[in-house]
């Protein structure tokens, strides 16, 4: 498809008047793409029958000369952005004549009627404009760019078998193969048990399984938001050697990682998407105001240029820089960013980018933490797993089999579904996050806190597993957290009603769905 236009007749000579006002040297063909771009930024989108509104009598454009092969698809892609059609539709050719001659015209009559006005003026505002739109553009919850991701991470292909359980009138073991694509549309997965049921030992022994089965491949963080103790620790220690896992209690010693690097440091559109992204995420838990994210914006992006050397900046150079800017003032902002990095809950630098992720890690939240901090940091780390997925890429099906890189494992996960600010982010990471080779593994005490009032978290995760709980006679919620007919849920109830510790009723496919099966706990397989 080639691009010929003819302007206007009367547009041929504000071609040459507003080209002359242009630095010298510059070719005709330049302020055809300015008026082009401008046009666009207007808002002004013509029909069909408007193709005829100006003449073509005027200054003749090769497309080679308009546009040049460099910067075609650009262009190009803007008409079909701005209206909504492919790069092979027939009518981009006339789109484009309209909007040269619409901002020719356009252009002209500013500088027709401003005698003083100069083109730098021009391009200053609008380049001031453009900037502005893209920063006060809402910030998405998906993923942002990072071309500059420096991440290796390993992978397992294959089949992985997790030993879920024994048949209580058999004793032959259950086995579960949450990454096979013939029967499993994802890989998250719900887990549901009031406490003492043996949840948490159910989800320690999937762990330990999951390490041993990849060859240590597939890597995991286990989110605690109850904290664990001095004596649980010691308790654990079993656990954290066998499946190499570093315990960090939060705040005694700092996450290994930098929530800021998620974030592009060499492009820098990218780069202010980044930044928005992580005000946002700020913004969000500590409903700080308009005026007080453009302090922190301003102040991440000074942050960055003070890093030459392609380093990200901590928390704590953040910080420091708001309080250059705001002085003696302390407001919600400087508390909260105070609070981040004074607790040391995040490493400062970062050596080895692919550490975080190719290592196993058990994060205990203590309850002495505020809990705006406690949950700011947590969305910071899923975020930035969920970014560093996004931009790595899907991962293949091999033999029905998802190759799989990571689990992501939240325990108390009832106190995330609370905060109706965490809700929006979660929905989006358990839709997106399913092709990347990543299960979110959800724990917590009852089916309730799944559904909330827009979302049920449940629906999201292709297996369930129901422990004992302490809501038995809402049928309807049980139905809908492991999937059941009505019928499959009557007899699901009966088999609820003589349900104890240590044992549940799932919905894999492995196993009839409505059948009780005693669960692997970690501290007995451990033992064998």
């Amino acid at each position: 498809m080639q691009i010929n236009i003819k302007t206007s007749a009367d547009n041929q000579v504000r071609v040459s008047n507003l080209t002359q006002k242009l630095p010298g040297g510059a070719k005709e063909n330049i302020i055809a793409r300015i008026a082009l771009g401008y046009s666009l930024s207007t808002g002004r989108r013509f029909k069909e029958n408007e193709f005829g509104i100006y003449d073509s009598q005027g200054k003749e454009y090769k497309e080679h000369i308009l546009f040049d092969s460099t910067y075609r698809d650009f262009y190009v892609a803007l008409i079909c952005q701005a209206y909504g059609i492919s790069k092979n539709n027939e009518l981009i050719p006339k789109y484009i004549k309209l909007h040269i001659d619409h901002g020719l015209e356009a252009i002209g009559y500013l500088f027709e009627n401003n005698p003083q006005y100069t083109f730098f003026d021009f391009l200053i505002e609008n380049l001031g404009k453009g900037i502005d739109a893209i920063e006060d553009a809402p910030v998405s919850l998906d993923a942002v760019k990072n071309n500059n991701q420096h991440i290796d991470k390993r992978s397992f292909t294959g089949p992985i078998d997790i030993k879920i359980g024994y048949n209580p009138k058999t004793q032959e073991p259950i086995t579960f193969c949450f990454n096979n694509t013939k029967i499993y549309n994802n890989q998250h997965i719900a887990v549901a048990g009031k406490s003492g049921s043996g949840k948490s030992q159910f989800a320690l022994e999937f762990l330990r399984q999951l390490v041993s089965k990849t060859q240590g491949q597939v890597n995991f963080l286990f989110l605690d938001f109850k904290g664990v103790s001095n004596e649980d620790k010691k308790k654990m220690e079993g656990f954290f050697n066998e499946t190499h896992t570093k315990c960090i209690n939060a705040p005694d010693e700092p996450f290994p990682l930098n929530p800021l690097s998620f974030i592009d440091n060499i492009n820098d559109r990218n780069k202010l998407v980044g930044i928005n992204k992580f005000v946002d995420i700020i913004a969000k838990y500590s409903n700080i105001g308009k005026k007080q994210q453009q302090t922190l914006k301003d102040a991440v992006q000074e942050a960055f240029i003070q890093h030459t050397t392609g380093e990200y900046p901590s928390l704590k150079e953040v910080y420091d820089l708001i309080l250059e800017k705001v002085g003696d003032t302390r407001d919600t902002l400087t508390e909260i960013m105070g609070r981040l990095s004074e607790y040391e809950l995040f490493a400062s630098k970062i050596n080895n980018p692919s550490e975080f992720l190719n290592n196993n890690y058990y994060l205990s939240l203590s309850g002495e933490l505020d809990s705006t901090v406690r949950f700011t940091s947590v969305f910071l780390i899923i975020n930035y797993i969920f970014n560093v997925f996004s931009n790595m890429g899907g991962t293949e099906v091999i033999d029905d089999h998802r190759e799989m890189r990571y689990v992501l494992m939240i325990d108390e996960a009832h106190d995330l579904f609370r905060e109706k600010k965490s809700l929006e982010i979660l929905e989006v990471i358990l839709r997106k996050i399913r092709s990347y080779g990543v299960s979110v593994f959800l724990l917590s005490q009852g089916i309730a806190e799944y559904n909330t009032a827009n979302f049920d978290f449940s629906q999201e995760c292709e297996t369930s597993f129901l422990l004992p709980i302490n809501d038995m006679a809402n049928t309807k919620a049980i139905n809908k957290f492991l999937g059941l007919t009505v019928k499959d849920g009557n007899t699901a109830i009966h088999n609820l009603e003589k349900l104890g510790n240590g044992q549940a009723i799932s919905n894999m496919k492995e196993y009839p769905k409505t059948e009780v099966f005693n669960v692997v706990q970690y501290w007995k397989e451990s033992n064998k």
